[in-house]
C-alpha cells in the first residue's frame, strides 16, 4: 500500500490540508500556483503593454481575451497529447515551452499582430499540460483525497488568480512590462523545474504498439466518445458545464454595482462574492461531508444554485446580491468538485487526458456563453433580470437532468 493508499484508508472527516502529505500532490499544486500567479501578472503586463502602444482599449481588450479563448480549442483538440506520450514529460516540456515563447514577447519592437499570435500558441500549449495534471490526479490522489484535493485547487486558484492581479498591479508600478513578461517566462521555468523534481515519472498510458497508426482525429474521436458514451461521464460532464454558466453574474458586475447606485468599490465587491463563496463552499463541503452524501446531493445542489442568483434580482443593497452571490458560489464550488471528481474517477486511464481536456474545453466554452449571455440581456433589459435569467435557463437545464434517466448511472 503505499502513501496515497494509506492516507485515503483514514476514516472519518480530515483537513483538507492532510493531501500536502504527499509529495507528488504538493509538486502538482505548487507549479500550478506559481503558474497562476504568473499568468495573472502577464495577462495585466499584457493590457498595460497593449494600451501604452496603441492607446486603444479594444485592442487591449482583444489581447486580454487571447489569454482565455484559444483555451476552448485547446482542450478539445490536444487532451490527446496527455494520453500518448508520459505524463510528467508533457507538463514539463510544455512549461519551458510556453517560457520560450514568452520571452520574444519583452521585445519592444514586436509587431502586434506577431504578439497576438505568440499569445495564441502559448495559450494553446497551456492545454495539453491541464490535460496531463487533471489525468494525474486521481493517480496520485486516492478515495476521497481525490475530492479534497479539487478543493484545495479550488481554494487556493481563487486565491492565486486575486493575488496575481493585484501584485501584477503593484509590480508594474515599479517595473515595465516586459520586465513582468520576462517573470513569467520564469514562472514557468520554474514550474518545470518542481514537476522535474516531485512528481514520479511514469510510462504513457495510451503509447502507440509497434506498428500502430495513430491520427489527430482519431485521438479526438475517442476522446469525445469517452465522455459522451457512458451515461455517467456524459452526466456529470453537463453538470460541470451548465453549472459554469452561473459565473455570469461577473460579467455584468459593474452595470449592476450602477443599477444599485453605487460606485467602483461595489463593482469589486460583486467580483469577489462568488469566488469568495466557492472558497467557503469548497472547504465546507469536502471538510465535513462525508462522502456518500456528497455524491447524493451534487446534483441538488447544482440545481439550487441558481436560486440566490434569481433572487438578487430583487435586492436592493450592494450587500444583500453579494451575500447571495456567495451563497450561489459555495453551492457552485460544491457541485464542480464532487462532479469533476467522479468524472475523472470514472475515466479510463488510457483516455484520461482527452477526456479531461474535453470537458475543461467545455467548461471554458460554457462560462463564455453564460458572461455573453448576461451582457446581451442586460444590454436588452437589466442587469438584474439578466443574473436572473441565466441562472433560471441553467437550473432549469440541470433539474431535467436531475431527473433523467442518465442521471441514475451515478
Amino acid at each position: 500500500m503505499n502513501d496515497a493508499d494509506s492516507a485515503a484508508a483514514v476514516p472519518g472527516p480530515r483537513r483538507l490540508t492532510q493531501v500536502f502529505a504527499l509529495r507528488e500532490f504538493r509538486a502538482l499544486w505548487s507549479a500550478e500556483v506559481v503558474s497562476i500567479l504568473g499568468d495573472q501578472l502577464a495577462r495585466v503586463a499584457f493590457s498595460v503593454l497593449v494600451y501604452d502602444r496603441t492607446s486603444s482599449a479594444a485592442l487591449s481588450a482583444t489581447v486580454y481575451a487571447l489569454t482565455f479563448l484559444p483555451a476552448l480549442l485547446g482542450g478539445a483538440l490536444l487532451g490527446w497529447v496527455a494520453d500518448r506520450y508520459p505524463r510528467r514529460r508533457v507538463m514539463i516540456g510544455s512549461d519551458l515551452a510556453r517560457a520560450a515563447l514568452v520571452v520574444p514577447m519583452a521585445w519592444p519592437g514586436l509587431p502586434l499582430p506577431v504578439l497576438c499570435a505568440l499569445i495564441v500558441v502559448m495559450v494553446l500549449l497551456g492545454s495539453p499540460h491541464s490535460a496531463a495534471q487533471g489525468a494525474l490526479l486521481p493517480e496520485i490522489l486516492r478515495g476521497d483525497l481525490l475530492e479534497r484535493g479539487y478543493a484545495v485547487r479550488q481554494v487556493t486558484g481563487q486565491v492565486a488568480q486575486v493575488a496575481g492581479f493585484a501584485t501584477g498591479g503593484a509590480l508594474l508600478a515599479l517595473l515595465s512590462p516586459q520586465t513582468a513578461l520576462l517573470a513569467n517566462a520564469g514562472t514557468f521555468v520554474l514550474s518545470a523545474v518542481v514537476l522535474t523534481a516531485g512528481v514520479t515519472a511514469r510510462a504513457a498510458p495510451a503509447a502507440a504498439e509497434a506498428g500502430e497508426v495513430r491520427s489527430w482525429w482519431r485521438d479526438i474521436a475517442v476522446g469525445a466518445h469517452t465522455v459522451f458514451a457512458d451515461p455517467s461521464r456524459r452526466t456529470l460532464a453537463l453538470v460541470v458545464w451548465m453549472a459554469g454558466t452561473y459565473i455570469a453574474p461577473e460579467g455584468v458586475a459593474a452595470p449592476y454595482a450602477a443599477q444599485l447606485g453605487a460606485g467602483p468599490v461595489a463593482v469589486g465587491i460583486l467580483l469577489a462574492a462568488i469566488p469568495a463563496g466557492s472558497v467557503v463552499g469548497a472547504i465546507v463541503f469536502t471538510r465535513w461531508v462525508p462522502q456518500g452524501a456528497r455524491e447524493r446531493w451534487m446534483l441538488p445542489l447544482a440545481v439550487v444554485a441558481g436560486v440566490p442568483l434569481m433572487v438578487s434580482a430583487i435586492a436592493t443593497s450592494v450587500v444583500a446580491v453579494a451575500a447571495l452571490w456567495a451563497l450561489s458560489g459555495a453551492a457552485v464550488a460544491a457541485a464542480l468538485i464532487q462532479a469533476q471528481a467522479g468524472f475523472v474517477r470514472r475515466t479510463p486511464a488510457k483516455a484520461r487526458g482527452r477526456a479531461t481536456g474535453l470537458a475543461a474545453a467545455g467548461l471554458i466554452g460554457a462560462q463564455g456563453i453564460g458572461l455573453l449571455a448576461a451582457g446581451l440581456l442586460a444590454e436588452w433589459s437589466s442587469p438584474g433580470v439578466a443574473v436572473a435569467v441565466t441562472a433560471a435557463v441553467a437550473g432549469v437545464g440541470l433539474a431535467a437532468l436531475a431527473v433523467s434517466g442518465s442521471a441514475r448511472a451515478l
